[in-house]
């Protein structure tokens, strides 16, 4: 008797769609975190209230209702700009790039307060000794302020990955037809083992779970590296 009934097939390949939702997301989640934190601790004050607005709105609005916001309200937004500009419409989002970008959006917001926290955990004397020589903004960021800014984020990113990578879970609801939770709530419905599916479903999440805390842990100890002995 085959341990998921035949659906190992289908639970491997949902493993890794799973996994590139979560990627994707995270990916967009740092870019947005990282623009968003240079734009509360930067002296404009109109990029200040529009991260302050953004990490604010999103963080106040349920995972679940922000996904379907953005698979069914975005597409209607650009469908109608597409009628004004004479065009069709007919526009759609795929329930993969909407849930990674729904989730990516999402805890880009949290991110964006993890950046901004490891950002001045920066010393501000070294950012002006850079300046003093003569060191070009660009330069200040990736060489002094990004590798320091990265042990003190590091925690917080790995909180929020493992949070981010149980939210694709949610990505089913919107129409994600072969990731693990949509196999597993196919493969219930038909063989009628709940417990079975979903406890596959779980031990794939614990996998992936378990083995990002390896990697965080690399990551971590590399980022310390001459702090822990001195």
């Amino acid at each position: 008797m085959q341990p998921l009934l035949g659906y190992e097939a289908r639970f491997v390949a949902g493993f890794f769609i799973t996994l590139g939702v979560a990627a994707i997301a995270l990916l967009l989640a740092v870019l947005l975190g990282l623009a968003g934190a240079a734009a509360k601790l930067s002296a404009g004050k109109v990029t200040q209230r529009v991260a302050g607005t953004y990490t604010t709105v999103v963080r106040g609005i349920p995972e679940l209702l922000f996904i379907l916001v953005v698979y069914y309200d975005l597409q209607r937004l650009i469908n109608f700009a597409y009628a004004q500009l004479g065009n069709d419409g007919g526009f759609i989002i795929p329930p993969f790039w909407a849930g990674a970008l729904g989730i990516g959006i999402f805890y880009g917001a949290y991110m964006t307060e993890t950046f901004r926290g490891a950002m001045l955990a920066v010393p501000r004397g070294q950012r002006e000794a850079a300046l003093s020589l003569g060191l070009p903004p660009q330069l200040l960021f990736w060489r002094i302020i990004f590798p320091q800014m990265l042990r003190h984020a590091l925690p917080g990113i790995r909180n929020n990955w493992l949070v981010l990578l149980k939210a694709t879970a949610l990505v089913s609801v919107i129409g994600l037809s072969d990731d693990m939770m949509a196999v597993a709530n196919q493969a219930k419905a038909k063989t009628r083992e709940p417990f079975l599916f979903y406890f596959a479903a779980s031990i794939g999440y614990l996998l992936l779970t378990a083995a990002s805390g390896t990697i965080f842990n690399f990551l971590e100890k590399r980022a310390r590296r001459g702090l822990d002995d001195a």
